[in-house]
């Protein structure tokens, strides 16, 4: 009986440890270290070479943000691929109109930067921990979704890099991870706007998610576009207010 009276109690202490662990407040950081994980950030965005690798985290992102309204809104979810040249496509069912369509199609484009603001708001918060946790956890979720072995493996990586970091590493580690991922969405959620105006500018990407959200709603794809760049622009200032403490 002692046995199992002691056993309960581990269990009991190892659980609130956990949650604890999770849903309690870490110290912040430094602000050198804001500031040096801001420059990591643009070190991953501005120069065009890096950005062929990193922009992989971003369709991640953006994918992940088709999937998750997709099926909020009632929609049935087919799969989600990621591909090398960093374009991805997320398949659903449902009504090939209507509100729920436009949000799904408007998730992708803002949910970068959307992330990113809710990173910014945790981390201001002081939950450093329980960001990373999140980020796993949404990474597992679309895992299950991933319809192709190039995007297993880059949601499989990011995923195992935020679940090391977060049980292994120490706590000024874990910040500067966190730090840095949410530095890169507010920074990485502005490019693509930028870079889907430009291939438009010039006649591509006629399929564009601006382009759909234009046929569904009538209104200029140009408008799209400004909601885009809105939307990320706005999460940058935000988040990078709360990020520096302003």
């Amino acid at each position: 009986m002692a046995s199992a009276h002691t056993a309960s109690t581990l269990s009991s202490a190892s659980i609130a440890d956990l949650w604890d662990r999770v849903f309690g407040s870490q110290p912040a950081p430094e602000r050198w270290l804001v500031l040096a994980t801001l420059l990591v950030a643009l070190a991953a965005v501005v120069p065009h070479p890096v950005w062929r690798l990193s922009r992989n985290a971003v369709t991640i992102a953006h994918e992940g943000g088709h999937g998750l309204v997709a099926l909020l809104t009632g929609r049935s979810l087919d799969g989600i691929r990621l591909h090398s040249d960093t374009s991805g496509l997320t398949v659903s069912r449902g009504k090939p109109t209507g509100l729920g369509m436009i949000l799904t199609a408007a998730a992708g484009y803002t949910a970068p930067p959307l992330l990113g603001l809710g990173g910014a708001w945790l981390l201001a918060a002081h939950h450093i921990t329980l960001l990373l946790w999140l980020a796993t956890a949404l990474l597992l979720a679309m895992l299950v979704m991933i319809r192709n072995a190039y995007g297993a493996l880059t949601v499989i990586l990011t995923g195992a890099a935020f679940l090391l970091i977060s049980w292994l590493a120490e706590a000024e580690v874990q910040a500067a991870f966190a730090y840095a991922a949410v530095w890169f969405l507010l920074l990485g959620g502005v490019r693509p706007a930028f870079e889907l105006q430009a291939k438009r500018r010039h006649g591509g990407a006629p399929d564009s998610d601006a382009d759909q959200l234009s046929r569904l709603t009538h209104v200029p794809a140009a408008m799209w576009l400004f909601l885009f760049h809105a939307v990320s622009l706005c999460s940058l200032i935000g988040g990078g207010r709360w990020l520096l403490d302003l």
